[in-house]
């Protein structure tokens, strides 16, 4: 059969000479020799299917998809990326007390510099610079004051006033000396306690990523607490169908293609305190030790997941104004607060590049 090419370069009507013929074998040749490669392409590659798996990790539901044609492979994949999960939780929670993150906060105050695994150095190096640029909005040593409100959340009161202060006290991201060249740290402040957890889960999703793509499986998402960090689209999908939830109860979710990217969600919709018909979120303002009262869902987009965990923390406390400043001017970030106004309305600011993301269908 000959191509709509061969079809309109003959033209109509058509008179076949034998140098015609010659042609017509020729293109048939061709779309046979076409076929036969891809029946071969087909064969070789295999047909990739979807595979799942989920473990708790962290204090949440750490899932991982990938699409492979051998299950057992991606078995195997999924295992070795969920215990580098665990490793890292190991280092960095603030909940083992044996932790090397907890090792440090024991030191606080005792003036002497401690050696730092690579890991840990390249967490607090990224922390420290957003700490720089956000003037204090984002803090990893602000430990003391996160847990009063953890405290609080559990027994359902709010913290003791005189406890604001004392807690205070202890949080300043300069009071942290890091060497990151030669990774070594020093909390100059007694009682300082360091808390990751708004940097450290995105640290993870990336590399539980990175082990998928060394075992051979780019075509893969791994999620956690509302984060998701992807790879390659999956077989004949312009990326991975994402999901973003908004303030509104009744509204419908919004839908994104995602690739080779990362997305992270901050907010209280799950985690906050209610007294006295007032609502206190899990989030807390280091540079004042409260926590917010003002209802608001951040979603970043960034190239990884540490960009974008940090960078939701750090918007959900600087608020739309001054948070959207943070993404601004960079082509690879993307942000949007919806936030609650004066009458309970939700309103929402975007940035140029969340705004113009590629929608997927519903």
């Amino acid at each position: 059969m000959l191509s709509r090419g061969s079809v309109m370069e003959c033209g109509s009507p058509c008179r076949f000479s034998e140098r015609s013929k010659v042609v017509r074998r020729t293109a048939l040749h061709d779309a046979a020799a076409k076929f036969l490669f891809a029946l071969f392409f087909m064969a070789t590659t295999g047909l990739a299917e979807r595979h799942e798996f989920s473990q708790p990790l962290m204090g949440m539901s750490f899932r991982i998809i990938v699409h492979s044609e051998d299950a057992a492979k991606a078995k195997r994949a999924a295992r070795v990326a969920f215990d580098r999960v665990a490793a890292l939780n190991q280092i960095m929670s603030d909940y083992e007390p044996g932790s090397e993150l907890n090792r440090l906060s024991d030191m606080a105050g005792r003036g002497k510099a401690a050696r730092i695994s690579g890991e840990l150095c390249t967490v607090l190096a990224r922390a420290q610079a957003l700490a720089n640029d956000t003037g204090g909005a984002f803090d990893v040593t602000a430990g003391a004051s996160i847990q009063l409100w953890r405290r609080a959340r559990r027994v359902k009161r709010l913290p003791p006033e005189q406890a604001f202060g004392k807690a205070l006290k202890t949080v300043g991201f300069r009071s942290l000396t890091l060497d990151a060249k030669h990774c070594t740290a020093e909390l100059t402040r007694r009682r300082t306690r360091l808390d990751l957890g708004g940097i450290a889960k995105g640290h993870a999703l990336d590399e539980a990523l990175a082990v998928l793509k060394k075992q051979g499986l780019r075509q893969a998402l791994v999620s956690a607490g509302g984060d998701i960090v992807v790879g390659d689209a999956p077989p004949g999908k312009a990326g991975w169908r994402v999901a973003l939830i908004g303030l509104r109860e009744e509204a419908k979710p919004e839908f994104l293609w995602l690739a080779n990217a990362a997305v992270a969600t901050s907010g209280d919709l799950y985690q906050f305190l209610e007294v006295d018909g007032k609502r206190y979120s899990h989030i807390v303002d280091p540079r004042t030790g409260r926590a917010l009262t003002e209802q608001r869902l951040v979603h970043v987009l960034a190239p990884d997941g540490i960009t974008a965990d940090s960078l939701a923390t750090a918007i959900s406390v600087l608020g739309p104004g001054e948070g959207l400043r943070l993404v601004a001017g960079d082509k690879r970030l993307g942000a949007r607060v919806a936030f609650r106004g004066a009458l309970g309305q939700v309103q929402l600011a975007e940035s140029p590049v969340f705004r113009t993301w590629p929608r997927a269908r519903k």
